[in-house]
Protein backbone atom coordinates (compact mmCIF):
# COMPACT_ATOMS: atom_id res chain seq x y z
CA UNK A 1 0.00 0.00 0.00
CA UNK A 2 1.28 3.44 -0.53
CA UNK A 3 1.08 5.40 2.38
CA UNK A 4 2.76 8.93 2.11
CA UNK A 5 2.91 11.23 5.12
CA UNK A 6 3.26 15.09 4.21
CA UNK A 7 6.52 16.33 4.82
CA UNK A 8 5.58 18.39 8.38
CA UNK A 9 4.78 15.24 10.27
CA UNK A 10 7.42 15.33 13.01
CA UNK A 11 6.27 18.84 13.12
CA UNK A 12 2.31 17.69 13.97
CA UNK A 13 3.83 15.17 16.35
CA UNK A 14 4.99 18.41 17.94
CA UNK A 15 2.36 20.79 17.34
CA UNK A 16 -0.10 17.74 18.71
CA UNK A 17 1.49 17.24 21.66
CA UNK A 18 2.17 21.06 22.66
CA UNK A 19 -1.42 21.67 21.98
CA UNK A 20 -2.34 19.00 24.10
CA UNK A 21 0.06 20.88 26.69
CA UNK A 22 -1.99 24.15 25.84
CA UNK A 23 -4.88 22.78 26.62
CA UNK A 24 -3.92 21.06 29.76
CA UNK A 25 -2.72 24.66 31.02
CA UNK A 26 -5.90 26.28 30.11
CA UNK A 27 -8.42 24.00 31.90
CA UNK A 28 -6.33 22.99 34.80
CA UNK A 29 -7.49 19.12 33.90
CA UNK A 30 -5.48 16.08 31.98
CA UNK A 31 -6.08 15.93 28.12
CA UNK A 32 -6.42 13.13 26.57
CA UNK A 33 -5.07 12.10 23.42
CA UNK A 34 -6.84 9.60 21.32
CA UNK A 35 -5.51 8.60 17.72
CA UNK A 36 -7.14 6.89 14.48
CA UNK A 37 -5.31 5.78 11.78
CA UNK A 38 -6.30 9.53 10.01
CA UNK A 39 -6.55 11.34 13.28
CA UNK A 40 -5.53 12.75 15.96
CA UNK A 41 -8.59 13.64 18.97
CA UNK A 42 -7.59 15.90 22.28
CA UNK A 43 -10.15 15.29 25.06
CA UNK A 44 -10.98 18.32 27.23
CA UNK A 45 -13.15 17.51 30.10
CA UNK A 46 -16.24 19.27 28.04
CA UNK A 47 -15.10 19.20 24.44
CA UNK A 48 -13.49 17.02 21.91
CA UNK A 49 -10.67 18.47 19.35
CA UNK A 50 -10.20 16.76 16.43
CA UNK A 51 -7.28 17.69 14.00
CA UNK A 52 -6.66 15.86 10.78
CA UNK A 53 -2.94 13.77 9.91
CA UNK A 54 -1.62 15.24 7.26
CA UNK A 55 -1.40 12.10 5.11
CA UNK A 56 -2.48 10.77 1.48
CA UNK A 57 -3.30 7.46 1.09
CA UNK A 58 -5.36 5.96 -1.63
CA UNK A 59 -8.64 6.44 -0.56
CA UNK A 60 -7.81 9.55 1.83
CA UNK A 61 -5.73 12.85 0.98
CA UNK A 62 -5.32 15.34 3.47
CA UNK A 63 -1.51 16.49 3.17
CA UNK A 64 -2.61 20.28 2.76
CA UNK A 65 -3.54 23.20 5.05
CA UNK A 66 -6.37 24.05 2.69
CA UNK A 67 -7.42 19.98 2.54
CA UNK A 68 -7.60 19.66 5.68
CA UNK A 69 -10.10 22.65 6.69
CA UNK A 70 -12.10 21.62 3.67
CA UNK A 71 -12.56 18.40 4.81
CA UNK A 72 -13.40 19.43 8.50
CA UNK A 73 -15.72 22.27 7.42
CA UNK A 74 -16.97 19.20 5.16
CA UNK A 75 -17.09 16.79 8.32
CA UNK A 76 -18.94 19.50 10.44
CA UNK A 77 -21.70 19.75 7.77
CA UNK A 78 -22.35 16.52 6.86
CA UNK A 79 -22.15 15.19 11.12
CA UNK A 80 -25.02 17.94 11.62
CA UNK A 81 -27.40 15.71 9.49
CA UNK A 82 -27.30 12.72 11.90
CA UNK A 83 -25.47 14.41 15.28
CA UNK A 84 -26.28 18.26 15.40
CA UNK A 85 -25.62 18.31 19.28
CA UNK A 86 -22.69 16.50 19.01
CA UNK A 87 -21.05 19.23 16.29
CA UNK A 88 -19.90 22.30 17.50
CA UNK A 89 -17.81 23.93 14.20
CA UNK A 90 -14.54 24.41 12.94
CA UNK A 91 -11.74 25.88 14.70
CA UNK A 92 -8.56 27.27 14.16
CA UNK A 93 -5.20 26.68 15.71
CA UNK A 94 -3.39 29.53 15.27
CA UNK A 95 0.29 30.59 16.98
CA UNK A 96 3.38 28.53 16.45
CA UNK A 97 4.23 25.16 16.24
CA UNK A 98 5.84 25.42 19.79
CA UNK A 99 3.01 27.39 20.91
CA UNK A 100 -0.13 26.80 19.81
CA UNK A 101 -3.71 27.67 20.96
CA UNK A 102 -7.35 27.08 20.04
CA UNK A 103 -8.22 30.11 17.97
CA UNK A 104 -12.22 30.91 16.99
CA UNK A 105 -11.88 30.79 12.79
CA UNK A 106 -11.61 34.12 12.39
CA UNK A 107 -13.56 35.44 15.60
CA UNK A 108 -13.25 38.39 17.93
CA UNK A 109 -9.79 38.06 19.27
CA UNK A 110 -8.42 35.91 16.62
CA UNK A 111 -5.82 37.38 14.89
CA UNK A 112 -3.43 34.49 14.07
CA UNK A 113 -2.70 33.03 10.81
CA UNK A 114 -4.15 29.72 11.22
CA UNK A 115 -1.42 26.89 11.25
CA UNK A 116 -3.75 23.85 11.26
CA UNK A 117 -7.80 23.66 11.95
CA UNK A 118 -9.87 21.28 13.99
CA UNK A 119 -13.25 19.93 14.64
CA UNK A 120 -14.67 20.89 17.69
CA UNK A 121 -17.59 18.99 19.08
CA UNK A 122 -19.05 17.91 22.74
CA UNK A 123 -17.17 15.41 24.26
CA UNK A 124 -19.76 12.32 25.33
CA UNK A 125 -19.19 10.13 28.40
CA UNK A 126 -16.20 7.35 28.27
CA UNK A 127 -18.15 3.39 28.09
CA UNK A 128 -20.78 5.32 25.74
CA UNK A 129 -19.78 4.11 22.09
CA UNK A 130 -22.00 1.12 21.29
CA UNK A 131 -18.66 -1.24 20.91
CA UNK A 132 -18.19 0.10 24.04
CA UNK A 133 -21.49 -0.43 25.60
CA UNK A 134 -21.61 -3.84 23.95
CA UNK A 135 -18.71 -5.38 25.52
CA UNK A 136 -20.06 -4.14 29.18
CA UNK A 137 -23.81 -5.91 28.40
CA UNK A 138 -25.66 -2.79 28.28
CA UNK A 139 -26.37 -1.95 24.64
CA UNK A 140 -30.05 -2.83 24.40
CA UNK A 141 -32.17 -4.25 21.73
CA UNK A 142 -34.67 -1.11 21.98
CA UNK A 143 -31.43 1.28 21.44
CA UNK A 144 -30.75 -0.08 18.23
CA UNK A 145 -34.65 -0.31 17.31
CA UNK A 146 -34.91 3.06 17.35
CA UNK A 147 -31.83 3.50 15.90
CA UNK A 148 -33.03 1.98 13.37
CA UNK A 149 -36.35 3.78 13.22
CA UNK A 150 -33.81 6.96 13.09
CA UNK A 151 -31.91 5.89 9.75
CA UNK A 152 -35.26 4.92 8.15
CA UNK A 153 -35.81 8.31 8.30
CA UNK A 154 -32.95 9.56 7.44
CA UNK A 155 -32.42 7.48 4.80
CA UNK A 156 -36.05 8.84 3.23
CA UNK A 157 -35.38 12.24 3.76
CA UNK A 158 -31.61 12.12 2.59
CA UNK A 159 -30.34 13.74 -1.44
CA UNK A 160 -30.75 10.85 -3.95
CA UNK A 161 -28.09 10.04 -6.70
CA UNK A 162 -29.47 10.25 -10.18
CA UNK A 163 -30.48 7.42 -12.77
CA UNK A 164 -27.11 5.77 -13.72
CA UNK A 165 -26.92 3.09 -16.82
CA UNK A 166 -27.18 -0.74 -15.30
CA UNK A 167 -23.22 -1.27 -16.01
CA UNK A 168 -22.80 1.68 -14.32
CA UNK A 169 -24.61 1.20 -11.33
CA UNK A 170 -23.25 -2.10 -10.75
CA UNK A 171 -19.82 -1.13 -11.34
CA UNK A 172 -20.18 1.70 -8.82
CA UNK A 173 -21.60 -0.84 -6.39
CA UNK A 174 -18.55 -3.19 -6.20
CA UNK A 175 -15.84 -1.31 -7.14
CA UNK A 176 -15.33 0.00 -3.92
CA UNK A 177 -15.16 -3.93 -2.90
CA UNK A 178 -12.85 -4.48 -5.45
CA UNK A 179 -10.47 -1.80 -4.40
CA UNK A 180 -10.52 -2.91 -0.78
CA UNK A 181 -9.28 -6.43 -1.90
CA UNK A 182 -6.71 -4.83 -4.19
CA UNK A 183 -5.71 -2.69 -0.89
CA UNK A 184 -5.63 -5.92 1.67
CA UNK A 185 -3.63 -8.17 -0.79
CA UNK A 186 -0.62 -5.92 -0.92
CA UNK A 187 -0.69 -7.15 3.07
CA UNK A 188 -0.06 -10.46 2.35
CA UNK A 189 -1.53 -13.64 2.05
CA UNK A 190 -4.72 -15.06 4.20
CA UNK A 191 -5.94 -18.54 4.68
CA UNK A 192 -9.05 -16.78 3.80
CA UNK A 193 -7.92 -14.03 1.14
CA UNK A 194 -8.97 -15.96 -2.10
CA UNK A 195 -12.14 -17.48 -0.94
CA UNK A 196 -13.77 -14.18 -0.28
CA UNK A 197 -12.10 -12.36 -3.23
CA UNK A 198 -13.38 -15.41 -5.34
CA UNK A 199 -16.67 -14.69 -4.15
CA UNK A 200 -16.78 -10.93 -4.33
CA UNK A 201 -16.10 -11.33 -8.09
CA UNK A 202 -18.93 -14.05 -8.56
CA UNK A 203 -21.89 -11.56 -6.95
CA UNK A 204 -20.76 -9.14 -10.09
CA UNK A 205 -22.98 -10.78 -12.41
CA UNK A 206 -25.45 -12.38 -9.58
CA UNK A 207 -26.65 -9.14 -8.60
CA UNK A 208 -26.29 -7.15 -11.98
CA UNK A 209 -30.27 -6.29 -12.41
CA UNK A 210 -30.57 -5.99 -8.47
CA UNK A 211 -27.87 -3.08 -8.26
CA UNK A 212 -29.49 -1.36 -11.85
CA UNK A 213 -32.98 -2.01 -10.21
CA UNK A 214 -31.68 -0.17 -6.72
CA UNK A 215 -30.32 2.66 -8.51
CA UNK A 216 -33.52 3.51 -10.60
CA UNK A 217 -35.71 3.61 -7.46
CA UNK A 218 -33.75 5.45 -5.92
CA UNK A 219 -31.82 3.38 -3.23
CA UNK A 220 -28.53 5.31 -3.76
CA UNK A 221 -28.33 8.21 -1.95
CA UNK A 222 -25.98 10.81 0.76
CA UNK A 223 -25.62 8.27 3.30
CA UNK A 224 -23.42 7.76 6.49
CA UNK A 225 -20.75 5.96 4.92
CA UNK A 226 -19.09 4.82 8.13
CA UNK A 227 -21.31 3.59 9.94
CA UNK A 228 -19.75 0.89 12.50
CA UNK A 229 -20.25 0.26 16.29
CA UNK A 230 -17.37 2.54 17.02
CA UNK A 231 -19.20 5.66 15.58
CA UNK A 232 -22.25 5.70 17.48
CA UNK A 233 -22.96 6.79 20.45
CA UNK A 234 -25.40 6.49 23.30
CA UNK A 235 -26.33 9.85 25.12
CA UNK A 236 -29.86 10.20 27.38
CA UNK A 237 -30.39 6.59 26.71
CA UNK A 238 -30.61 7.25 22.25
CA UNK A 239 -27.98 5.92 20.13
CA UNK A 240 -26.64 9.27 17.83
CA UNK A 241 -24.43 7.86 14.75
CA UNK A 242 -21.39 10.35 14.24
CA UNK A 243 -18.32 10.77 12.78
CA UNK A 244 -19.61 10.12 9.07
CA UNK A 245 -17.16 9.62 5.71
CA UNK A 246 -16.37 13.08 4.81
CA UNK A 247 -13.03 12.78 2.85
CA UNK A 248 -14.73 10.87 -0.14
CA UNK A 249 -18.17 11.53 -1.52
CA UNK A 250 -18.12 8.56 -3.70
CA UNK A 251 -17.66 6.32 -0.51
CA UNK A 252 -20.51 8.67 0.76
CA UNK A 253 -23.08 8.39 -2.13
CA UNK A 254 -24.23 4.70 -1.53
CA UNK A 255 -26.84 2.49 -1.36
CA UNK A 256 -28.62 2.47 1.70
CA UNK A 257 -28.74 -0.80 2.67
CA UNK A 258 -24.87 -0.71 2.35
CA UNK A 259 -25.07 1.81 5.47
CA UNK A 260 -27.34 -0.56 7.76
CA UNK A 261 -25.13 -3.79 6.32
CA UNK A 262 -21.94 -1.76 8.19
CA UNK A 263 -24.12 -1.96 11.74
CA UNK A 264 -25.44 -5.77 10.95
CA UNK A 265 -22.06 -6.75 9.98
CA UNK A 266 -20.17 -5.50 13.09
CA UNK A 267 -22.62 -6.77 15.35
CA UNK A 268 -22.58 -10.21 14.21
CA UNK A 269 -18.69 -9.84 14.08
CA UNK A 270 -18.90 -9.21 17.97
CA UNK A 271 -21.19 -12.73 17.93
CA UNK A 272 -24.57 -10.66 18.43
CA UNK A 273 -26.67 -11.91 15.47
CA UNK A 274 -29.24 -11.69 17.79
CA UNK A 275 -29.11 -8.04 18.07
CA UNK A 276 -27.98 -7.61 14.42
CA UNK A 277 -31.30 -8.95 13.05
CA UNK A 278 -33.26 -7.16 15.56
CA UNK A 279 -31.81 -3.97 14.01
CA UNK A 280 -32.49 -5.57 10.52
CA UNK A 281 -35.79 -6.16 11.65
CA UNK A 282 -36.99 -2.39 13.00
CA UNK A 283 -35.05 -0.80 9.76
CA UNK A 284 -37.18 -3.14 7.40
CA UNK A 285 -40.58 -2.44 9.09
CA UNK A 286 -39.99 1.25 9.13
CA UNK A 287 -38.44 1.53 5.64
CA UNK A 288 -40.10 -1.32 3.72
CA UNK A 289 -37.12 -1.83 1.95
CA UNK A 290 -37.16 -5.65 1.74
CA UNK A 291 -35.81 -5.06 -1.79
CA UNK A 292 -32.24 -4.22 -0.24
CA UNK A 293 -32.43 -8.10 1.10
CA UNK A 294 -31.03 -9.09 -2.07
CA UNK A 295 -27.85 -7.14 -1.46
CA UNK A 296 -27.71 -7.37 2.03
CA UNK A 297 -24.83 -10.04 2.37
CA UNK A 298 -22.90 -8.48 -0.39
CA UNK A 299 -22.54 -5.04 2.06
CA UNK A 300 -21.61 -6.92 5.00
CA UNK A 301 -19.10 -8.78 3.22
CA UNK A 302 -17.83 -5.46 1.72
CA UNK A 303 -18.10 -3.59 4.86
CA UNK A 304 -16.27 -6.02 6.81
CA UNK A 305 -13.01 -6.34 4.49
CA UNK A 306 -13.59 -2.71 5.27
CA UNK A 307 -12.64 -2.92 9.08
CA UNK A 308 -10.18 -5.48 7.95
CA UNK A 309 -8.53 -2.59 5.98
CA UNK A 310 -8.93 -0.18 8.71
CA UNK A 311 -6.80 -2.68 10.83
CA UNK A 312 -4.04 -2.99 8.45
CA UNK A 313 -3.64 0.51 7.27
CA UNK A 314 -3.81 1.79 11.37
CA UNK A 315 -0.79 -0.35 12.17
CA UNK A 316 1.08 0.72 9.20
CA UNK A 317 -0.03 4.86 9.85
CA UNK A 318 1.22 4.75 13.20
CA UNK A 319 4.42 1.76 12.91
CA UNK A 320 2.94 -0.31 15.95
CA UNK A 321 2.73 -3.58 15.78
CA UNK A 322 -1.04 -4.17 17.02
CA UNK A 323 -2.13 -7.41 18.07
CA UNK A 324 -4.55 -9.46 16.01
CA UNK A 325 -7.83 -7.45 15.07
CA UNK A 326 -10.66 -8.46 17.64
CA UNK A 327 -12.47 -9.43 16.28
CA UNK A 328 -11.52 -10.75 12.93
CA UNK A 329 -13.32 -9.09 10.40
CA UNK A 330 -11.58 -11.11 7.27
CA UNK A 331 -12.74 -14.19 9.22
CA UNK A 332 -16.07 -12.50 9.38
CA UNK A 333 -15.98 -11.70 5.89
CA UNK A 334 -15.67 -15.17 5.28
CA UNK A 335 -18.11 -16.49 7.35
CA UNK A 336 -20.84 -14.27 5.56
CA UNK A 337 -19.49 -15.60 2.09
CA UNK A 338 -19.69 -18.81 3.31
CA UNK A 339 -23.12 -18.77 4.66
CA UNK A 340 -24.67 -17.25 1.96
CA UNK A 341 -27.83 -18.62 0.04
CA UNK A 342 -28.28 -20.77 3.28
CA UNK A 343 -30.97 -21.92 5.26
CA UNK A 344 -34.04 -20.77 3.25
CA UNK A 345 -36.96 -21.58 4.70
CA UNK A 346 -40.61 -20.03 4.39
CA UNK A 347 -42.75 -19.89 8.31
CA UNK A 348 -46.42 -18.23 8.49
CA UNK A 349 -48.06 -17.28 11.73
CA UNK A 350 -51.78 -18.90 12.38
CA UNK A 351 -53.94 -17.32 15.25
CA UNK A 352 -56.19 -15.24 16.38
CA UNK A 353 -55.71 -11.25 17.70
CA UNK A 354 -53.91 -11.42 21.21
CA UNK A 355 -52.43 -15.29 20.54
CA UNK A 356 -48.79 -14.02 20.98
CA UNK A 357 -47.76 -14.30 16.94
CA UNK A 358 -45.98 -11.15 16.65
CA UNK A 359 -44.50 -11.42 19.82
CA UNK A 360 -42.83 -14.71 18.96
CA UNK A 361 -42.20 -13.91 16.11
CA UNK A 362 -39.83 -10.98 16.75
CA UNK A 363 -38.43 -13.34 19.35
CA UNK A 364 -37.77 -16.41 17.24
CA UNK A 365 -36.25 -14.11 14.17
CA UNK A 366 -33.66 -12.55 16.19
CA UNK A 367 -32.13 -16.43 16.87
CA UNK A 368 -32.75 -17.59 14.20
CA UNK A 369 -31.50 -14.84 11.56
CA UNK A 370 -34.61 -14.32 9.95
CA UNK A 371 -36.52 -12.06 8.47
CA UNK A 372 -39.73 -10.85 9.36
CA UNK A 373 -43.07 -9.57 7.32
CA UNK A 374 -45.66 -7.96 9.32
CA UNK A 375 -49.54 -8.04 8.02
CA UNK A 376 -50.66 -4.96 10.13
CA UNK A 377 -47.52 -2.81 9.03
CA UNK A 378 -47.93 -3.59 5.40
CA UNK A 379 -51.28 -3.16 4.89
CA UNK A 380 -50.65 0.46 6.59
CA UNK A 381 -47.81 0.82 4.80
CA UNK A 382 -50.08 0.07 1.17
CA UNK A 383 -52.56 3.43 2.34
CA UNK A 384 -49.86 5.37 3.32
CA UNK A 385 -49.95 5.40 7.41
CA UNK A 386 -47.07 4.71 9.99
CA UNK A 387 -46.92 1.81 12.00
CA UNK A 388 -48.60 3.31 14.69
CA UNK A 389 -51.14 5.44 13.00
CA UNK A 390 -54.62 4.54 13.52
CA UNK A 391 -56.77 4.02 10.50
CA UNK A 392 -59.90 5.01 12.52
CA UNK A 393 -61.60 8.14 11.45
CA UNK A 394 -59.48 8.75 8.43
CA UNK A 395 -62.37 8.31 6.05
CA UNK A 396 -60.34 5.12 4.64
CA UNK A 397 -61.11 1.33 5.30
CA UNK A 398 -58.50 -0.55 5.36
CA UNK A 399 -59.56 -4.10 5.77
CA UNK A 400 -61.52 -4.24 2.92
CA UNK A 401 -61.30 -7.50 0.63
CA UNK A 402 -59.52 -5.78 -1.76
CA UNK A 403 -57.11 -4.51 0.84
CA UNK A 404 -56.55 -7.52 2.14
CA UNK A 405 -55.43 -8.86 -1.22
CA UNK A 406 -52.93 -6.32 -1.85
CA UNK A 407 -51.57 -6.82 0.92
CA UNK A 408 -50.90 -10.52 1.09
CA UNK A 409 -49.98 -9.86 -2.57
CA UNK A 410 -47.21 -7.74 -0.69
CA UNK A 411 -45.88 -10.56 1.72
CA UNK A 412 -45.62 -12.97 -0.92
CA UNK A 413 -43.35 -10.86 -3.39
CA UNK A 414 -41.05 -9.65 -0.42
CA UNK A 415 -41.70 -12.96 1.37
CA UNK A 416 -39.49 -14.26 -2.15
CA UNK A 417 -37.02 -11.80 -2.46
CA UNK A 418 -36.04 -12.47 0.74
CA UNK A 419 -36.10 -16.61 0.13
CA UNK A 420 -34.29 -16.01 -2.77
CA UNK A 421 -31.70 -14.35 -1.39
CA UNK A 422 -31.30 -17.15 1.22
CA UNK A 423 -32.53 -15.77 4.26
CA UNK A 424 -35.26 -17.74 6.61
CA UNK A 425 -38.62 -16.21 6.18
CA UNK A 426 -41.31 -15.54 8.58
CA UNK A 427 -44.72 -13.67 7.73
CA UNK A 428 -46.45 -12.76 10.92
CA UNK A 429 -50.07 -12.47 9.82
CA UNK A 430 -53.22 -14.23 11.48
CA UNK A 431 -53.71 -16.76 8.45
CA UNK A 432 -57.31 -17.65 9.33
CA UNK A 433 -58.34 -18.09 5.89
CA UNK A 434 -57.22 -21.34 4.26
CA UNK A 435 -56.34 -19.40 0.78
CA UNK A 436 -54.19 -17.28 2.13
CA UNK A 437 -52.20 -20.39 4.02
CA UNK A 438 -52.10 -22.40 0.30
CA UNK A 439 -51.20 -19.63 -1.30
CA UNK A 440 -48.08 -19.51 1.06
CA UNK A 441 -47.66 -23.27 0.72
CA UNK A 442 -47.28 -22.77 -2.83
CA UNK A 443 -44.54 -19.91 -3.29
CA UNK A 444 -42.48 -22.51 -0.39
CA UNK A 445 -43.15 -25.16 -2.79
CA UNK A 446 -42.21 -23.50 -6.17
CA UNK A 447 -38.73 -21.90 -4.33
CA UNK A 448 -38.17 -25.56 -3.05
CA UNK A 449 -37.70 -24.59 0.18
CA UNK A 450 -39.34 -26.05 3.71
CA UNK A 451 -42.48 -24.72 4.82
CA UNK A 452 -44.10 -24.70 7.92
CA UNK A 453 -47.29 -22.91 10.00
CA UNK A 454 -46.40 -21.79 13.56
CA UNK A 455 -49.94 -22.05 15.31
CA UNK A 456 -49.88 -19.79 18.25
CA UNK A 457 -52.75 -20.40 20.55
CA UNK A 458 -54.12 -19.02 24.15
CA UNK A 459 -56.90 -18.66 26.56
CA UNK A 460 -60.04 -16.83 25.67
CA UNK A 461 -59.06 -14.76 28.73
CA UNK A 462 -55.27 -14.19 27.68
CA UNK A 463 -56.89 -13.14 24.30
CA UNK A 464 -58.87 -10.84 26.00
CA UNK A 465 -56.44 -8.82 28.65
CA UNK A 466 -53.64 -8.92 25.72
CA UNK A 467 -55.90 -7.06 23.41
CA UNK A 468 -57.10 -4.63 26.11
CA UNK A 469 -53.56 -4.31 27.28
CA UNK A 470 -52.33 -3.17 23.71
CA UNK A 471 -55.58 -0.84 22.80
CA UNK A 472 -54.45 1.18 26.22
CA UNK A 473 -50.45 1.31 25.18
CA UNK A 474 -50.88 2.24 21.55
CA UNK A 475 -47.74 0.77 20.51
CA UNK A 476 -48.23 -2.06 18.13
CA UNK A 477 -49.21 -1.68 14.59
CA UNK A 478 -52.65 -3.98 15.24
CA UNK A 479 -56.02 -2.26 15.51
CA UNK A 480 -57.87 -5.59 16.38
CA UNK A 481 -59.80 -5.16 19.66
CA UNK A 482 -62.07 -7.28 21.16
CA UNK A 483 -64.79 -7.05 18.60
CA UNK A 484 -62.03 -8.00 15.78
CA UNK A 485 -61.62 -11.33 18.09
CA UNK A 486 -64.98 -11.72 18.22
CA UNK A 487 -65.48 -12.00 14.27
CA UNK A 488 -62.30 -14.07 13.99
CA UNK A 489 -63.55 -16.42 16.30
CA UNK A 490 -66.84 -16.76 14.19
CA UNK A 491 -65.28 -16.54 11.00
CA UNK A 492 -61.99 -18.62 10.86
CA UNK A 493 -60.71 -21.65 8.90
CA UNK A 494 -59.27 -24.30 11.05
CA UNK A 495 -56.26 -26.02 9.75
CA UNK A 496 -56.82 -29.30 7.92
CA UNK A 497 -55.53 -32.48 8.98
CA UNK A 498 -52.35 -31.69 5.93
CA UNK A 499 -52.03 -28.29 7.04
CA UNK A 500 -51.54 -30.05 10.87
CA UNK A 501 -48.97 -32.09 9.75
CA UNK A 502 -46.30 -28.94 9.03
CA UNK A 503 -47.99 -27.22 11.72
CA UNK A 504 -45.85 -26.24 15.47
CA UNK A 505 -48.62 -26.10 18.03
CA UNK A 506 -47.44 -23.18 20.55
CA UNK A 507 -49.58 -22.59 23.77
CA UNK A 508 -48.83 -18.54 24.49
CA UNK A 509 -50.41 -18.59 28.18
CA UNK A 510 -46.64 -18.63 29.58
CA UNK A 511 -43.52 -18.31 28.80
CA UNK A 512 -42.08 -19.34 25.62
CA UNK A 513 -39.24 -21.41 25.07
CA UNK A 514 -37.54 -19.81 22.10
CA UNK A 515 -34.75 -21.57 21.63
CA UNK A 516 -36.68 -25.31 21.54
CA UNK A 517 -38.77 -23.16 18.74
CA UNK A 518 -35.85 -22.25 16.80
CA UNK A 519 -34.77 -26.00 16.73
CA UNK A 520 -37.95 -26.98 15.79
CA UNK A 521 -38.39 -24.95 12.99
CA UNK A 522 -34.79 -25.24 11.44
CA UNK A 523 -34.87 -29.58 11.87
CA UNK A 524 -37.90 -29.38 9.53
CA UNK A 525 -37.30 -30.71 6.00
Amino acid sequence: MNLTMASQQPQMFTLVDALRDRLQADTGQPVELQETHISWVLLTDRLAYKLKKPLRLPFVDFSTLALRKHFCEEEVRLNRRLAPSLYLGVVTVCGTVQAPYIGTAGGPGDAGTPIDYAVCMRRFAPGALLSEQLAAGTLLPVHLERLAQRLADFYRDASVAPPAPPDAAALQAVQPALDVLAQLQTGGDSPFFKEVSAWVHAQMPALQKAWSARRQSGSVRECHGDLHLANAVLINDEVTAFDCLEFDPALRWIDVMSDVAFLTMDLKAHGRSDLAYGFLDAYLQRSGDYAGVQVLRFYEVYRALVRALVAQVRGQVTGTVSPPASPDYLACARQLALTAGGPARLLITHGLSGSGKSTVAGQLLTVAGAIRLRSDVERKRLFGLDALQRSVGLDLDIYTPEASRLTFDRLRACARTALLAGYPVIVDAAFLKRAERRAFQALAAELGVPFTLLHCHASQAQLRQRLAARQRRGNDASEADVKVLDHQVADQESLDDDERAMALELVTDDAVDIAALRASWLLQV
